[in-house]
């Protein structure tokens, strides 16, 4: 063979290995946004994930890579080979022996002070560690023979259960026997073999290479296997990170990937997708609409003859030209210059569109960190607010963090709101302070309490001024409030007291007198009992709103429907 003549080509050809075909051009790219856009739901934005991270999170499919070599099979089929020929060399009934040998002759080389010979004997019968370590902390001196004593004798036990669990674990069926430090390093590579073989199971299922131990792989496969190897995780993760970009993930300083304007709308598109097709499977999804056609500011595909009166503001151009040239040459008048007749014009149909304005008060006290029903809230409002940007852009969405106090939220706030962490707990609370006083602030407030009057108050007051008679509240908890105001003093009652919901109730009529409709979803709590439910028909009932009863998950498919419901009312 010559000097210029390369292996590499029978080598990549017999793997199956091609890096032109990474991956097919017509594949979809993997979602890049929602693993992000989920992490960030979960823990705000306190921190972003990194390249690594990104690439863990983010599922692909392996159908994607599966022209791309060394084989993960064939990776997986020499470390079952290398394990294998372990367990087929060494047997371990004499290093088993010699193990329990080395504890014997340590445990009675040393003088036993009297006051511990019991413990101590108790301990090395029982083959306990933990008894070892109490008593070299009950000598009081480190230094002392016996303390040495005691850590040389952990050591030892230590051995004997590592080598107790290699015999137990792997049956191994040769015949060349181990010493102790022998047998401690075969453990260690057995179980580095089997991670491994773990790790390639989930590589194959995911092609996420990245969750490979490159370094404890190599040092068990062939070096140009394991170039091959790291190329094409270098490969990947290129074709991650510009999928990455694509997609409106882009990169701060410290190089971690965090969401654009373009993420956001990327993932409103995907999750609305998916309850819209939930809903379609549940026979509830989009409906006809009862459209008022006239003068309004949608336009329609439809036309008709313009008639007088019709603004010439939807005119459909391209066809009112076609019938002109179509009348002038059916009268012989040639095809130019052509002239415009009031016959000849189409104008788009219209429809009129009510608007509405809604307020989302979503619950953020401490209560609802339980079952990630939070994540589930933020989850709904991005939908929410992606449905109205896409759709119903006319329309009126505000945003209202309900906890201690109640907050006004835009929609680029909702995706870092967190539940407030419990600070009190005391089965029995009664506070309240004077929130006027100048000394007072808000953080130094306990937050977790759950607000409902402050909050219908703040939304009451955002709809107020918004020009259209369709106006609702959204409201998301998981029980009755304990917390209310009386003028500037703040109450923080709980169990929750008949005084804060009567200020919620108070709170409501005002809403009701507004014209507002409350509509209120109440999510799962642990601390949910039927007083919770009661408290929810009283108040939706005095102001002719409504109560959703629903599980978290599906949180967001009820209120989108419930929204576009509404809208068909209003229609």
């Amino acid at each position: 063979m010559t000097k210029n003549e390369r292996r590499g080509g029978v080598l990549h050809t017999y793997q199956k290995y091609n890096p032109e075909k990474f991956p097919s051009p017509t594949q979809p790219p993997p979602d890049l946004v929602s693993p992000l856009m989920e992490q960030m739901l979960a823990y705000g934005s306190f921190r972003q994930l990194t390249d690594e991270e990104l690439a863990r999170a983010v599922y692909l499919d392996p159908k994607q890579f599966s022209q791309l070599g060394p084989s993960l099979d064939h990776i997986k089929k020499m470390l079952l080979e290398r394990l294998m020929r372990i367990l087929q060399t060494y047997e371990t009934d004499t290093v088993v022996k010699l193990a329990e040998q080395a504890v014997g002759r340590e445990a009675w080389s040393v003088d036993v002070p009297k006051e511990f010979r019991k413990h101590y004997k108790t301990a090395i019968q029982q083959e306990q560690i933990y008894d070892l370590e109490r008593l070299f902390y009950a000598t009081g001196d480190d230094t002392s023979v016996f303390a040495r004593h005691l850590t040389v004798m952990m050591g030892r036990m230590e051995d004997k259960y590592e080598i107790d669990e290699l015999a137990s674990r792997w049956n191994f069926t040769g015949r060349q026997s181990m010493t102790i430090p022998e047998a401690l390093e075969i453990k260690e590579e057995l179980e580095k073999i089997e991670e491994l073989l773990e790790q390639i199971e989930q590589a194959r299922e995911t092609a996420q290479i990245a969750i490979l131990d490159l370094d404890s792989l190599g040092e068990m496969i062939p070096e140009q296997d394991m170039q091959s190897l790291e190329e094409i995780q270098r490969q990947i993760e290129n074709y991650v990170r510009e999928a990455a970009e694509r997609q409106g993930l882009d990169r701060d300083a410290a190089g971690r990937f965090q969401l654009t304007p373009k993420a956001y709308k990327v993932f409103q598109s995907k999750l609305l997708g998916k309850i819209f097709s939930n809903l379609q499977e549940s026979r509830t999804g989009r409906h006809r609409d009862e459209l008022v056609t006239g003068e309004g500011a949608i336009e329609l595909p439809q036309t008709k003859s313009y008639e007088f009166g019709d603004s010439l503001t939807q005119m459909d151009i391209p066809q009112s030209f076609v019938n002109a040239m179509l009348r002038q040459n059916s009268q012989g008048q040639g095809s130019l210059p052509v002239r415009l007749r009031s016959e000849d014009i189409e104008v788009h149909k219209t429809r009129n569109t009510q608007k509405c304005a809604t307020a989302i008060i979503m619950d953020m006290s401490g209560s609802m960190r339980y079952d990630g029903q939070y994540i589930n809230v933020k989850r709904m409002a991005l939908a929410i607010d992606g449905l109205v940007r896409s759709e119903y852009p006319g329309d009126f969405l505000g945003f209202v963090e309900m906890y201690t106090f109640a907050k006004q939220r835009t929609a680029n706030q909702v995706i870092d709101l967190m539940p407030k962490p419990v600070t009190l707990h005391d089965p029995f609370v009664q506070m309240s302070v004077d929130m006027s006083r100048p000394d007072i602030s808000e953080h130094m407030i306990h937050q977790h309490f759950t607000n409902i009057q402050h909050s219908l108050r703040l939304a009451r007051q955002m709809l107020a001024n918004q020009p259209t008679p369709n106006k609702q509240i959204v409201l998301i908890t998981d029980g009755l409030p304990t917390a209310h105001f009386d003028d500037s003093k703040l109450y923080m009652l709980y169990p929750p007291h008949p005084l804060t919901e009567s200020a919620t109730l108070r709170e409501g009529m005002l809403c009701q007198r507004d014209n507002i409709t409350i509509n209120m979803f109440l999510v799962p709590s642990w601390s949910q009992n039927e007083e919770d439910i009661r408290f929810a028909h009283r108040l939706t009932e005095s102001t002719q709103g409504r109560v959703f009863f629903t599980g978290g998950n599906d949180l967001d498919r009820f209120v989108v429907w419930d929204y576009l419901n509404r809208k068909r009312e209003i229609l």
